[in-house]
């Protein structure tokens, strides 16, 4: 059985499914290697206009796999025990872990198309990075998200210490990391965390048609938003303004610009073609 399942879907859509249901889908070396090759595909693939990503069974995912952990903990140890430089053994360990971040979050977060995350339910530690990669956050009514990092001591990763912030505040970040609280859906909303929570048996159903439609739409259009809203983040105000008037021309020259002018003129739906 596969780490991940991978579809694409005849409305433009892909799904991607963690699948190690069994433990919640905390995140393998199989998975991780997986889930980035599959988003590498759907950032590729022209015939892919929005990514789903949900997990299987019970949970979104887990987090690491501590087993795993466990593994590597001994592995280091061992390597750190050899005559080579215990620096070098470092930086080894930290460039791994390094591409799989650029692999999954961040590419989730800036690939030029729309991104969803199917929350289920358990989504914790690297697993709550992981959704928070995403353009938007759909969820179960029994999702649950926490930090989880502080229960086994450490500090966190796949970019949760970037994003979780600007979507609930500095403030309650630090008490979400520091207290390693688990929060249910209902919460999640009230304080930004996710953007809808839908009924759990209907999830799958309501969270695609969702993607379907994202995916319908002028998704070139989508890419230059994400590109404006991720260089919003750290830019000036005027440093952002020079980049949407240039966006904005590029826009204004494109296909589906023209074509959702032609349908306005002609009282119709626009055709999106993504381009």
């Amino acid at each position: 059985m596969t780490d991940v399942l991978f579809e694409k879907r005849a409305d433009g859509v892909a799904l991607i499914t963690l699948n190690r249901p069994d433990s919640l889908n905390a995140m393998s070396d199989e998975l991780v290697v997986l889930l980035g090759e599959y988003l590498e595909e759907c950032e590729r693939d022209r015939a892919v206009r929005c990514v789903a990503l949900t997990g299987a069974g019970r949970g979104f995912c887990a987090g690491g796999d501590v087993r795993g952990m466990q593994s590597r903990n001994e592995q280091s140890g061992e390597a750190g025990q050899e005559r080579s430089n215990p620096v070098t053994v470092l930086d080894r360990l930290t460039a791994g872990l390094r591409r799989s971040h650029d692999a999954t979050t961040l590419r989730l977060h800036t690939m030029a198309k729309p991104t969803v995350a199917l929350v289920n339910g358990v989504a914790v530690g690297a697993g709550l990075s992981l959704c928070l990669g995403a353009d938007i956050r759909i969820v179960s009514e029994r999702a649950r998200f926490g930090t989880a990092f502080r229960n086994v001591g450490l500090s966190g990763d796949f970019g949760g210490t970037y994003l979780l912030p600007r979507l609930v505040g500095m403030g309650r970040a630090r008490e979400m990391y520091f207290t390693a609280e688990i929060i249910d859906a209902a919460k999640a909303l009230e304080i930004g965390l996710v953007n809808r929570v839908v009924a759990h048996d209907e999830l799958l159903t309501r969270g695609l048609e969702f993607c379907a439609k994202l995916a319908s739409g002028p998704t070139a259009a989508f890419g230059r938003m994400k590109e404006n809203l991720n260089f919003g983040e750290t830019a000036t105000l005027d440093a952002l303004l020079d980049q949407e008037a240039l966006l904005m021309r590029i826009s204004g020259l494109s296909a589906d610009s023209r074509e959702a002018v032609r349908a306005f003129m002609e009282k119709r739906e626009p055709e999106f073609q993504g381009i």
